[in-house]
């Protein structure tokens, strides 16, 4: 197998509105070789690769500007808060151009969903309450909420899969009732790649009192985000999926919700004044950002949301599906290989996953590793999901805007060559 040519020689302009030729040489991690190959690397839905925008911005940031936030009344710390919250207003505007005090900085989606469940959960949760989440949920949007019904006696039910790998929503009115506390749902799932259509949800949510809760982990790198108009009362995200370093994430949370929960973490900056009998609390959102934060992280994830509003979400998406389309059909040429998602690419993100028959999903992986491919197997933080679909693993392929249809071509020769490989 010859595998894929590197770098900005062998890729494709995919679609109009990206130059993916151009962008890919942002990208020095493509340069790699692996194994003796070209890097392919399929495995943004666990975290994306980072421009040399966000990793200029980071070095940047600790040659010239570092001190901690918030607290200093010298210049490198007046430069650092300023650094850092001009970051909060860009992320406000990334969800749809909200008040930058709703939008909370976290180290990532999971521990914003987690703060929801700690801080709101508890103080509005209890014996009696139903939770509904899906079945097609990430791990990170599952057990913060089992545990919430340990604590408290409540229930959590799921929406189950219908035959298109979307939402059943034969049964939604009796799933939403006068019990329901929280509506909790991924709007692009890790594992099936699958888009959901959480507005009309939503409403129904809201009609009996709900609060709801988005997981924009996987979404949000790809296609527009506007919390206004998904009308959700929370909204979680990842800054390294987005192109942005580990270590900084957001909570949006709506005003009236934000100003009644308590604090997630108690110590400095959350805080207003501090006795041994009294301690009263920081307005929103310090009151949720206890301690010295991933500062240098936060201000990269910037310069990330910087490069992806620059390019536009609407042209990433448009990238991605035509990648996403040319993906399947190649793919679904292979009668021994079985494709998990909607076959409808206005339905899914660009997240492919499958199996081949006769062959475990590690074994794929391994394989295509050994010709410079990265691409994800196991059960993708999703085991619920899995007992469903009746497997124990997937390998996943996921693209995103440095990914080129030559690079799809390969990863099938690979396939095909693994497939006689493994004798199947």
């Amino acid at each position: 197998m010859q595998g894929a040519t590197a770098a900005a020689g062998a890729a494709a302009n995919t679609s109009q509105g990206l130059d993916v030729a151009k962008l890919r040489a942002d990208f020095p991690i493509l340069l790699r070789t692996i194994n003796g190959h070209p890097l392919v690397y399929f495995d943004s839905a666990a975290s994306s690769q980072k421009p040399t925008h966000v990793i200029q911005t980071l070095t940047d940031y600790y040659e010239r500007h570092h001190a901690n936030v918030h607290r200093g009344m010298h210049t490198l710390a007046a430069e650092a808060t300023d650094m850092y919250e001009a970051v909060r207003r860009k992320a406000a505007r990334f969800i749809g151009g909200v008040d930058p005090s709703t939008v909370i900085f976290t180290r990532n989606a999971t521990e914003a969903i987690n703060l929801v469940a700690y801080s709101w959960g508890e103080q509005n949760i209890s014996a009696g309450d139903e939770i509904l989440i899906s079945v097609m949920e990430h791990h990170a949007n599952i057990v913060p909420w089992v545990r919430l019904c340990e604590k408290t006696g409540a229930t959590l039910k799921t929406i189950p899969l219908d035959e298109n790998y979307g939402l059943d929503l034969s049964d939604i009115d009796t799933l939403i009732n006068k019990n329901t506390k929280l509506v909790a749902l991924t709007r692009m799932s890790n594992a099936l790649g699958t888009i959901n259509n959480l507005a009309p949800i939503f409403k129904k949510a809201h009609a009996v009192g709900a609060v709801t809760l988005v997981d924009a982990a996987q979404s949000a790198p790809h296609m527009p985000t506007d919390v206004q108009e998904l009308d959700c009362d929370f909204l979680a995200l990842s800054g390294h999926k987005a192109l942005g370093p580990t270590g900084a994430g957001i909570l949006y949370g709506k005003a009236e919700l934000l100003d009644n929960m308590p604090p997630f973490l108690g110590g400095g900056e959350m805080i207003e004044l501090v006795t041994f009998e009294k301690v009263t609390y920081n307005h929103v959102p310090h009151k949720f950002e206890a301690g010295t934060p991933a500062i240098a992280d936060v201000v990269g994830f910037g310069a990330a949301l910087d490069y992806l509003m620059e390019l536009g979400m609407e042209n990433i998406r448009e990238h991605e599906k035509e990648i996403t389309a040319y993906a399947l059909d190649k793919l679904s040429q292979f009668e021994w290989l079985k494709i998990y998602g909607p076959a409808d690419v206005d339905k899914r993100g660009a997240a492919v996953s499958f199996t081949v028959e006769g062959a475990h999903p590690h074994d794929i992986a391994q394989y295509l590793d050994s010709y410079g491919f990265a691409v994800r197997a196991g059960h993708h933080c999703a085991q619920p999901l899995m007992k469903a679909l009746g497997v124990t693993a997937t390998t996943r392929a996921s693209f995103y805007i440095y990914n080129t249809l030559s690079e799809v071509d390969s990863m099938c020769e690979a396939l095909a060559e693994a497939r006689d490989f493994f004798k199947v």
